[in-house]
């Protein structure tokens, strides 16, 4: 039995594809998603920070191969901001690149670095297509009329990898189509019992073909302590999004209200449809 001793839970895809027990599933999978035919594992070199938690788990899964940095996060909810968060990991994991290999980026010779490759698997309940998330969509200038040139872009591929979804994917890292599965069973279990019972029986259920059966059987409970922190993590936040959702209706109300009583109807107009707009009328209304 694997002995698994942390001071915060890994999420349930970190378990598989990023602590290195299985580095083997690692190159399947980067293999899978790259089209690549690499074929010893010996060859991936951990690269993590330590410190990077979200909601209590640790939140990445690091590594390099082939000169290429790779950089994946799993994600149970759609976040538009991962090329900036992604952005700032890569970053402090070139500095432990160059401090690792002693790199001097004073030298007047060219430091020699891995190439980035950075990558989001969605797996939330919301319906998305694979797709390419870019920081230069935050931009200010982007949104206006000014089209500022920048100097930084960083671009991130999210691919949905929902049981059903990416099929060819699959085919190919059978270790990533078995987390699906089990992911998609968890969830159709949920509907009519507790989570806890949920998990249970799709472990309990997962076919003895699957590669990854043996070793979630063998850390039984901290694969079901993975799976209900990331179930109350997704609950809370949608509830949150919810709320979000709610006050952002009820300003968009107020501001409404308040300027068809001033008889402004272009304004009102404009205020539903151009976000910047709006937030400068939030503010010449005080509306928070």
């Amino acid at each position: 039995m694997t002995v698994i001793n942390r001071e915060h839970k890994d999420r349930l895809f970190n378990f598989l594809f990023g602590n290195g027990n299985h580095k083997e599933w690692i190159l399947s999978l980067y293999n899978a998603v790259n089209g690549s035919s690499y074929g010893n594992p010996d060859d991936i070199q951990i690269m993590t920070i330590g410190d990077v938690i979200y909601m209590g788990m640790k939140n990445d899964s690091s590594f390099i191969i082939s000169d290429i940095l790779n950089i994946y996060e799993q994600q149970s909810t759609y976040n538009p901001n991962m090329p900036i968060r992604l952005l700032m990991y890569a970053g402090r994991l070139y500095d432990k690149y160059i401090h690792m290999n002693h790199k001097n980026i004073y030298s007047s010779s060219l430091v020699s670095l891995p190439v980035p490759k950075l990558i989001v698997f969605y797996n939330g309940l919301d319906e998305k297509e694979d797709t390419i998330l870019k920081l230069s969509d935050a931009f200010e200038s982007e949104k206006n009329t000014q089209h500022i040139e920048y100097d930084i872009e960083v671009k991130v591929r999210m691919i949905n990898i929902n049981h059903g979804h990416n099929q060819s994917l699959m085919d190919k890292c059978s270790p990533l189509a078995e987390y699906a599965w089990l992911i998609d069973r968890i969830r159709k279990n949920s509907t009519n019992m507790g989570i806890e019972d949920a998990v249970d029986k799709a472990i309990d259920d997962m076919p003895d073909s699957f590669l990854i059966r043996t070793y979630l059987l063998a850390n039984r409970s901290e694969v079901k302590n993975m799976c209900i922190t990331e179930y109350n993590e997704a609950e809370t936040m949608r509830m949150l999004k919810e709320e979000a959702e709610e006050k952002a209706e009820e300003k968009l109300g107020k501001l409404i209200s308040l300027l068809l009583a001033d008889d402004m109807m272009e304004e009102a107009k404009k205020a539903a449809s151009d976000k910047i707009a709006r937030a400068e009328m939030y503010r010449k209304y005080g509306i928070v």
